[in-house]
């Protein structure tokens, strides 16, 4: 409890920090050249006044540095922040985007990302569209990186500088909260409800991976395999998971509803009342909200 009141004691002097920290206006990029994930020369002569993101993290990472204002058209799933919710969207239902309304809006530039293909990327291109493909992120250092980048092409360079600076105080106030003498055991879940015996969860090599190291526990699923993947019901009972984490709580997976899945009663998790619902869009996207993500996770372990 001490350590969670130290940490919230320290996220609010952070937060107060920040909301005295004066707006900056957009910087023109003076006709700037840019190397973008494929590989391909981005040159944008001046500020782009009006953007497309095809990438709910895109639509996260333009407003957070200061861009929402530029931004005149998002894919369908962009919900955050709500302000992006009155753009027009452009689609994005199972990688299908429409090319008509992308044009319509006239765009001076389009942010994509690695959830849309190379050919989409070039297809716009061959439409006369400035596109610039934001690389996915290996780890948290790599969103750090995409915001100084995101910042960088929409004239928004110091609001970017002063937001990575900000996170990574919190990240390390979060941190350095962390009891690591005893690591806690952390199972993850992503998707339990279209197999319940066999989960998906998140193995090494991701950013909820990552994210528990930092806040002090142990995935027990990172070594069954990197990426996203199943973990079958013998493998999770031998493991016996400290915490259960229900990523998938918005698509009606309960505390309640695990409990009566067939051997799951008997886990530590279980057992202890250790299951709690988790807003996975915290810690999915590639952008800001992760380390709000650590901060959650930092304080359920300590609970």
């Amino acid at each position: 409890m001490k350590q969670i009141i130290k940490l919230l004691a320290i996220l609010l002097l952070i937060s107060l920090l920040a909301a005295c920290a004066p707006a900056s206006t957009p910087q023109p990029p003076s006709d700037q050249s840019f190397v973008d994930g494929l590989g391909r020369e981005i040159t944008l002569p001046d500020i782009p006044a009006r953007i497309v993101s095809l990438a709910p993290s895109n639509t996260e990472l333009l407003f957070a540095v200061g861009a929402g204002a530029q931004v005149i058209g998002r894919d369908e799933f962009s919900d955050y922040p709500v302000d992006a919710l009155v753009l027009p969207s452009v689609g994005g239902s199972m990688g299908k985007f429409s090319l008509e309304q992308i044009a319509a809006l006239q765009p001076d530039l389009v942010l994509a990302s690695e959830l849309n293909s190379p050919e989409l990327i070039q297809s716009m291109a061959d439409m006369g569209l400035t596109v610039y493909y934001l690389p996915n992120p290996v780890d948290v250092s790599g969103v750090l990186e995409n915001i100084r980048t995101v910042g960088m092409l929409t004239g928004h360079t110091s609001e970017a500088d002063v937001l990575v600076t900000g996170l990574q105080k919190r990240i390390e106030a979060a941190v350095a909260t962390v009891d690591r003498t005893q690591p806690v055991k952390i199972f993850y879940e992503l998707d339990g409800a279209s197999d319940p015996a066999k989960p998906w969860t998140v193995g090494s090599s991701t950013f909820i991976d990552e994210l528990i190291t930092q806040a002090g526990g142990v995935n027990v699923a990172s070594s069954a395999g990197a990426g996203y993947l199943q973990l079958s019901q013998e493998a999770l009972v031998l493991a016996d998971p400290d915490i259960i984490l229900l990523g998938d709580a918005a698509y009606g997976v309960t505390v309640v509803s695990l409990a009566t899945r067939p051997g799951w009663e008997s886990l530590s998790a279980v057992v202890n009342g250790r299951v709690y619902t988790f807003d996975d869009n915290l810690v999915s996207r590639p952008g800001p909200r992760l380390v709000d993500g650590l901060e959650q996770i930092v304080i359920l372990l300590g609970q």
